[in-house]
């Protein structure tokens, strides 16, 4: 192993004792929360893991680490993931309507069509406290239905019939974890780069603390994800689009990924991703147990609830209010500005220049077409969760975008995302990423040739 790759060796051991730091600070109480004082330092343990990570990154970055490389990456990954799997959840308590809505089908019952406070499901509720309890846990078991689509249903679905636990659950979006780390590689191996940029995505905090940790469903949008580009690449467009068509069922958020892996004239990518799209809410909205309309579930309650259809849940828009009251048809003309922008943005991106024939230099067009998607999607929509931002990381393999990789490392702010901290944690997640853009160094240390 090269002196490079003895130090990546040092900089991820760092990696893995600050993840180990931010499971300290929580005590075994803590369910999908912790006091103020022990998540400022769960912060600032992310903050140390995010800084030895960059650190690496940016080592991988220059060259490569030498025999042995690759398997000390990958190693180090798995240590990191080892000891998050083991931990209850720490900030989040999603993955516990997970496993309820397993829970529901496995016994038959379709997830959309009750609460879970319904008298219908009294039969299927524990009781309890601590991390092994299932209903006390659910967030808005009262007046919430499900919000996730059909393949994060049909998930929870195998975990509930095969280990329906949240052990259960960590353990399938941790597999989920792993095939995007995969896809990685894959992609790598395409655009022709060394495989230890893998690092990128493997030792990523985020990544590591709400996949493994929290067990959130964007490990299987990412995975997935991480298939739609690899096939998009590799010019499989159908393919590309059942793999699509899964990380949106999974998690809305990619969507923002199909202008990046569709051109022109192209009928086989979108025919795929409409087709996956009806049959699977056809399965669970028609038939027998069918729930009608209510598929949809709480989609366009939580769309209110974070006020993204009168502009109100907007960063910009938040900080504006400190200064007086933002009139209703400002926010409702902002938000229809912002996807409007989007939509110009997708066009531009899906109708311009067909994509280069070599596969090195196509699959760099489609990773940073990904992420330039993916992070202005982020912009635009501010979310309040950390784990949103891991949809970045994956693309930034391939084209390492600085600005859309300090989104990752600097989200675990947002978990003081409450009164003036609505404002003042997405102002530290968000200024330093703008300021970025206009730093380019690693896109012109590491793609010098890439055509426009």
């Amino acid at each position: 192993m090269t002196r490079r790759g003895l130090v990546l060796c040092a900089l991820g051991t760092g990696v893995v004792l600050a993840v180990a730091a931010g499971l300290a600070a929580r005590v075994p109480e803590d369910i999908g929360g912790m006091t103020r004082d022990r998540a400022e330092l769960y912060i600032a343990a992310a903050a140390a893991a995010g800084a030895l990570y960059a650190a690496a990154a940016w080592q991988v970055l220059r060259g490569p680490a030498g025999h042995g490389g690759l398997a000390a990456v990958l190693g180090l990954a798995l240590a990191m993931r080892a000891l998050t799997l083991l931990s209850p959840p720490l900030q989040s308590t999603d993955i516990y309507r997970y496993v309820w809505d397993g829970r529901v089908q496995a016994a038959g019952i379709n997830p959309y069509a009750h609460l879970p406070s319904a008298p219908e499901l009294r039969a299927l509720r524990d009781e309890g406290t601590g991390a092994e309890a299932i209903y006390p846990n659910i967030n808005r078991a009262d007046f919430a239905p499900t919000i996730y689509p059909p393949a994060a249903q049909a998930i929870f679905a195998a975990v509930g019939l095969v280990w329906p636990t949240i052990w259960g659950m960590k353990a399938a979006m941790l597999l989920f974890d792993l095939l995007g780390i995969g896809g990685a590689l894959l992609l790598l191996r395409a655009a022709a780069l060394p495989l230890e940029r893998v690092l990128i995505l493997a030792w990523n905090p985020l990544v590591v603390w709400e996949f493994a940790g929290a067990g959130h469903i964007d490990a299987a949008a990412l995975g997935l994800s991480g298939l739609a580009l690899v096939a998009a690449a590799r010019r499989y467009p159908a393919a590309a689009g059942l793999a699509l068509a899964g990380a949106v069922l999974c998690k809305l958020l990619p969507a923002a990924l199909a202008p990046a892996l569709w051109r022109r004239w192209d009928w086989r990518l979108p025919a795929a991703v409409g087709a996956a799209m009806v049959l699977s809410y056809g399965a669970y909205a028609l038939g027998g147990w069918g729930a009608g309309w209510r598929v949809l579930g709480y989609l366009p309650g939580y769309a209110s609830e974070e006020g993204l259809g009168e502009g109100e849940g907007f960063f910009l828009l938040r900080a504006l209010a400190l200064l007086g009251p933002v009139p209703r048809w400002a926010g409702m003309a902002y938000a229809a500005l912002a996807g409007a922008g989007l939509l110009a943005l997708a066009a531009w991106v899906a109708l311009r220049a067909p994509l280069p024939d070599a596969m090195p230099a196509r699959t760099r067009v489609i990773c940073r077409d990904a992420v330039l998607l993916t992070g202005a999607t982020m912009a635009v929509l501010s979310p309040h969760y950390p784990w949103y931002f891991t949809a970045l990381v994956l693309p930034c393999v391939v084209w390492p975008n600085p600005a859309a990789l300090w989104l990752t490392l600097a989200a675990p702010v947002l978990y003081l995302d409450h009164g003036l901290g609505m404002v003042a944690a997405p102002a530290l997640v968000f200024l330093p990423a703008a300021a970025l853009l206009a730093v380019p160094l690693f896109q012109r240390r590491s793609h010098p040739a890439l055509p426009a």
